[in-house]
């Protein structure tokens, strides 16, 4: 009976035995477990910059010459003879057609009608000149006589004007240097002073039309430069003139612009143009990377001694690197530029060395609860 007992505290103690084995390791191992601190995630970071962000917009517009005149006649008339055609080289003052006006003639035998009458008043009034100094014409007839002579020399000056204006009117010479455009009549046509004769593109560079809209043409002034592509080639412009008015045409803003060394681009071609459409100058700055969105509300990371903090911000004008930052930071910020999924509102992270940032490791460890992520991931 003695050595039953025995056996029953015997395997009693080892029944005891065996449950604080299996229990010991498990104690052992959630001690460990707390004792073991989890790595803080790596993070990089860098300062908000001022920048100047542009957009651009792809536009088409059409060559022009960048002096063209329109030549028109001064008298109607028949012509009777031509001294140029389309395509021609022409210097300023050129002869490029002659026009019979009926009035030439005319004109020139009024004007040498008058010039007689003005020199015999003026020897006529010399004569009187002397008996006036004599005492022999009285004061009065004198005067009157110098009245006609002033109003025959004012006649002879007219008609000389007049002259000038038929001669010129029958003689239509270039009125610049260039190339003749187009030229439109023939010897025997009837031309009036509505009639264009030619066109006459000035010589050097060409010049660029095109139409924007009201989104566009705020931010376009006298002076910009745009790139103009034709062919694979490229060529600077500049703007010189930025229409206020809405084309009635078009329903658009004419802008015209100038290209020095556009001589190769031929008139009345269509170019591929390139113009700032939006553009916030010296403004605050940070990488796209580094906004994040929630619930379409934008906000950024920022890391200050071993924490991050969230920050609600107010972003702008962005191009494909960098997006305007309008509130919410300021230039002395530390902005991450790094995503992870462990990233949240008062996380402990290790800042590593980024366009001169330090390595610094934060203090103490990450709690394991509590790490969901608020971010939707980076701006795109």
């Amino acid at each position: 009976m003695i050595k039953k007992k025995t056996f029953i505290i015997a395997g009693a103690v080892v029944i005891v035995a065996a449950v604080a084995g299996l229990t010991f390791p498990k104690l052992m191992e959630g001690k460990k477990k707390e004792l073991v601190a989890e790595v803080p995630p790596a993070v990089t970071a860098e300062k908000p910059q001022v920048r100047t962000i542009e957009l651009s917009s792809e536009l088409v517009g059409t060559i022009e010459p960048d002096s063209i005149v329109h030549v028109m006649p001064l008298g109607a008339g028949e012509v009777t003879s031509v001294g140029v055609k389309t395509g021609d080289l022409v210097s300023a003052g050129q002869l490029l057609c002659v026009i019979d006006t009926k009035q030439v003639e005319s004109s020139g035998i009024t004007m040498e009608t008058t010039r007689i009458t003005y020199e015999d008043a003026k020897k006529n009034l010399d004569r009187m000149t002397v008996l006036h100094a004599a005492g022999d014409v009285a004061e009065a007839d004198y005067q009157s006589l110098v009245d006609k002579v002033e109003m025959a020399r004012l006649q002879y000056e007219n008609a000389k004007i007049a002259y000038k204006i038929q001669t010129d009117s029958s003689q239509v010479t270039a009125p610049i240097s260039g190339r003749v455009e187009s030229f439109n009549i023939s010897v025997h046509d009837m031309v009036s002073p509505q009639t264009t004769l030619c066109v006459i593109s000035g010589e050097g560079g060409k010049s660029l039309t095109f139409y924007v809209s009201e989104r566009i043409v705020g931010g376009l002034k006298a002076g910009d430069t745009i790139k103009v592509e034709k062919n694979g080639t490229n060529h600077e412009a500049s703007i010189t003139e930025v229409s206020t008015m809405i084309d009635p045409a078009s329903g658009l803003f004419k802008v015209k612009a100038s290209i020095p060394n556009g001589d190769s681009l031929a008139t009345g071609t269509s170019v591929k143009l390139y113009v700032v459409s939006q553009r916030a100058e010296s403004v605050l700055t940070v990488p796209v990377d580094s906004v994040y969105y929630e619930g379409g509300n934008p906000f950024i990371y920022t890391y200050a001694d071993g924490v991050l903090k969230k920050n609600a911000v107010t972003v702008g004008l962005s191009d494909n690197e960098f997006i305007e930052v309008q509130s919410g930071i300021s230039a002395d910020d530390q902005v991450v530029t790094t995503w992870t999924s462990e990233l949240y509102d008062g996380s402990k992270v290790t800042l590593v060395e980024n366009s001169g940032n330090k390595p610094e490791a934060a203090e103490g460890t990450a709690e394991a609860e509590g790490t969901e992520t608020e971010a939707s991931g980076p701006a795109q």
